[in-house]
């Protein structure tokens, strides 16, 4: 995902170093050309070769190392980058650029770059709140760098507060929102909406399906990944929440209706990916209750349909796609779901067929618009997820 990508660590003296030798495996996993650059004081926490072992470039620690290709390293290596991260990033250290001062390699060579800078902050509490550091942080921010606030808990210094590196998946998903996709999407508010939906029965039992998120959850990330403004809105669900977009949590159909109406009007694109509870009467698990000793005293009705509503109260420019998850005639009802609900686009997948379905990390789609059928091969869903926005993308244009 990151191939091509030239992505700069810096790493500074403080014993959260060590946490960066597996964000750079996760980099490098991801094809991206990793390098690192250490200050002197890291090297007492985290040994060199380890980075070296694992991304094959020369970790830099000594300006004045004469032991590399001839050129001007920090210059060469500034200008070759794609983001430079600092992290984990030390008062000192800090202080150091806000103020200009480039003494060493890392110092140096960000003062040299001009690609887009992170700070990931990681000191002691005392350290963190003091007025002096608070005054550099905003220094930077004035100048353009993107600084990663800490993450609060047990310090390795035995006190607790803010001053903790965030997790190595969060600069991850830093980098990733920064690098993965280019920026086609800036200026775009998507809402998706994911995962299953609950229908109470009685306080206890309730009518739910089998939707894991997954497709929904790799469009809103991917929608964010491109510079999209994204509202996901979902049911419960148990993989992670995508970062750096607004989650809505909902439990019933009747609440993922009222969210998305709420969020519909400014929305450039509307992806249904939810799979709404069916409650009905005619539902053959209700039937088997209503002979049983289920308590059937609430009323039932169908679920709201949440994609016919978008489609009756579409807005000039609006683009709006759904699903159709069916086990036969798969063409013949995703063709007739688009004209009914007047959609832009239909994503249909049979869920007889080996990839496709709940909780696969596959998918195997066919694109339904008035052009035309598009059938895709199997693909992962964060592909999947792109080839959507890209189609929804066209429609725009």
């Amino acid at each position: 995902m990151l191939k091509g990508k030239t992505i700069v660590l810096g790493v500074t003296g403080s014993i959260a170093a060590y946490k960066i030798a597996n964000l750079v495996s996760m980099l490098v996993k991801q094809h991206a050309d990793v390098n690192v650059i250490m200050t002197k004081n890291a090297t007492n926490f985290i040994n060199p070769i380890t980075f070296e072992t694992l991304t094959s470039n020369k970790c830099l620690v000594d300006t004045f190392d004469r032991d590399f290709q001839f050129n001007v390293e920090h210059v060469a290596l500034a200008k070759r980058a794609d983001i430079f991260m600092v992290a984990p990033a030390s008062a000192n250290v800090i202080g150091k650029i806000a103020g200009g001062i480039a003494d060493d390699m890392l110092t140096t060579t960000i003062m040299a770059c001009k690609a887009p800078k992170y700070i990931a902050l990681a000191m002691n509490t005392n350290m963190f709140e003091n007025p002096i550091l608070q005054d550099n942080i905003k220094k930077l921010e004035s100048y353009g760098y993107n600084i990663i606030k800490p993450a609060t808990g047990y310090l390795a210094c035995g006190d607790t507060g803010a001053g903790k590196l965030p997790s190595e998946e969060e600069l991850f998903n830093y980098i990733m929102r920064e690098l993965h996709y280019e920026k086609d999407m800036v200026g775009k508010k998507v809402v998706v909406t994911a995962g299953p939906t609950r229908e109470a029965i009685d306080p206890v039992r309730f009518i739910s399906n089998h939707s894991t998120g997954k497709m929904g959850y790799a469009i809103a990330r991917c929608a964010m990944e491109r510079g999209a403004d994204v509202v996901l809105v979902t049911g419960e669900t148990a993989i992670a929440k995508p970062p750096f977009v607004e989650i809505v949590p909902v439990i019933s159909a009747a609440n993922m209706f009222e969210a998305v109406k709420s969020e519909a009007d400014d929305a450039d694109f509307i992806i249904k990916a939810a799979a709404v509870a069916d409650y009905t009467p005619v539902n053959v698990a209700v039937e088997k209750m209503k002979k049983s000793d289920y308590d059937m005293s609430i009323p039932l009705k169908r679920t709201t349909d949440i994609l016919k509503y978008l489609g009756e109260h579409k807005k000039d420019g609006q683009i709006i796609c759904g699903f159709a998850m069916e086990t036969q005639d798969l063409l013949e009802n995703a063709k007739k779901k688009l004209e009914t609900k007047n959609a832009d686009i239909i994503v249909a997948n049979n869920l007889k067929v080996n990839g496709a379905g709940f909780g696969t990390d596959t998918n195997v789609v066919t694109f339904i618009t008035k052009e035309g059928v598009e059938e895709m091969p199997i693909m992962s869903k964060d592909e999947v997820a792109k080839e959507i926005l890209d189609k929804m993308i066209e429609f725009d244009n």
